[in-house]
């Protein structure tokens, strides 16, 4: 299938200069949502600093990534009747829009593959570059290696029982691939040698909950002198030995499920969000052993506290985007509030420090620009009118944006 070769592209507007910073996973270089790039648009939109607008084939909620000059991205396209799904990762020039190859990883037989949530997609982990090499994920439905140029270099199906599909992206920490599979019932993190995709090592989940579902993406902090992959699941968030997987510390908090907000690390302190029903903020100072809810846990919020887009830190700012429009900023060491405000719409996607400015993006297309500190201020509204549930990404000198139907790339 090449059908993404065929797609018309958009007439290319303007150009940029090349830069070299690029963004290799989900949230950026950091994993925190920080980006290198200046120069950036505060403003843009459907005819206002587009360089290109490119259709995309198939449907995914997965983000782009950028490396030396190539955005790399996943994509789930119907393929014959029945539901069936070819899913894909393909690759574009970052300064034109233009494809460049489209490799088909895995094929989903619709008549026994479970559906994903109506806010989900086959294809929502955001890909890894590390390396040189290209890493996908489709949770249950597999997960690659590729060469930088689409070749396959290993193919692996961990099989776990999904609840609305798949979400978390992984994480490459030493000689290993790492991601969670909160499935259905007896859930798990695993390791896979990133070389050959074998099966390194696995932990079961240990906390007993109602519903052991979750979609987080893990975040890799060093404590210490000594490394720990924050996982949080349903009811705790744990902090795993990369070498053996043994966990190093875990905090509860009670029947929390369907995680899916990244961990932030700053200040010496975790902060996770605990998912449904009503979440609970936490910062967690990440140096004890066993289990540290009742030792370690420096603050918690309620109020505010989102269920999906993942939390940032700017300098000694705390910023949350809650769901349903509330944004909150507070001191990251302390908890204290200097602001709560109302800034409109549903919020799935994570907030980006890049140039100065905080960039959101909700659920109806449009990116608030706000300028951090601790007087709410905003500097921008810039709206698409198209569905997106995907997360900037940041290079180049440039945004690129994912919507339901096309990628665009802004820039001045």
């Amino acid at each position: 299938m090449r059908r993404l070769l065929t797609v018309c592209a958009c007439a290319l507007l303007m150009m940029t200069t090349v830069r070299a910073d690029d963004w290799p996973q989900f949230r950026g270089p950091t994993a925190q949502g920080h980006a290198t790039a200046t120069g950036l648009p505060t403003e843009f939109g459907p005819s206002q600093n587009v360089v290109w607008k490119r259709a995309i084939p198939g449907s995914g909620w997965s983000s782009p990534v950028l490396h030396q000059g190539k955005l790399y991205l996943t994509t789930a396209v119907p393929a014959g009747s029945g539901g069936n799904m070819s899913l894909r990762a393909f690759c574009l020039d970052a300064k034109t829009g233009k494809p460049v190859w489209d490799t088909e990883l895995f094929t989903q037989d619709g008549r026994t593959s479970p559906r994903p949530h109506r806010k989900n997609s086959h294809a929502s982990p955001t890909p890894l570059i590390h390396d040189d090499k290209l890493y996908v994920h489709f949770g249950h439905q597999g997960t690659a290696c590729l060469t930088l140029d689409g070749k396959v270099v290993w193919r692996q199906q961990i099989k776990y029982p999904p609840v609305h599909g798949n979400g978390g992206s992984p994480v490459v920490v030493d000689d290993v691939l790492f991601f969670s599979c909160d499935a259905a019932r007896n859930p798990f993190v695993i390791a896979l040698d990133v070389k050959t995709g074998k099966e390194r090592w696995r932990t079961p989940r240990d906390t007993e909950v109602r519903r052991k579902f979750s979609f987080s993406t893990p975040l890799v902090i060093e404590v210490e002198g000594r490394k720990q992959i924050v996982s949080p699941g349903s009811g705790a968030v744990v902090a795993y030995d990369p070498k053996s997987g043994k966990p190093i510390w875990k905090a509860r908090y009670g029947e929390g499920y369907s995680v899916v907000p990244r961990p932030v690390y700053a200040h010496g302190l975790v902060f996770v969000s605990s998912g449904f029903d009503r979440p609970v903020l936490l910062a967690i100072k990440p140096t004890g052993k066993g289990d540290v809810t009742d030792t370690h846990v420096a603050w918690q919020m309620t109020k505010g506290a989102p269920h999906t887009p993942s939390m940032l830190v700017v300098g000694d700012e705390l910023y949350c985007f809650a769901d349903r429009g509330m944004a909150t900023c507070v001191d990251a060491k302390t908890g204290e509030e200097h602001w709560q405000e109302r800034i409109g719409g549903a919020y799935s996607a994570s907030p980006v420090f890049a140039d100065g400015r905080i960039y959101i993006t909700n659920e109806q297309g449009k990116t608030v620009v706000l300028k951090p500190g601790k007087s709410f201020e905003v500097l921008a509204e810039n709206d698409l009118k198209q569905k997106t549930l995907a997360t900037l990404a940041v290079g180049d000198g440039a945004i690129f944006l994912r919507t339901e139907s096309h990628l665009y790339c802004f820039a001045k």
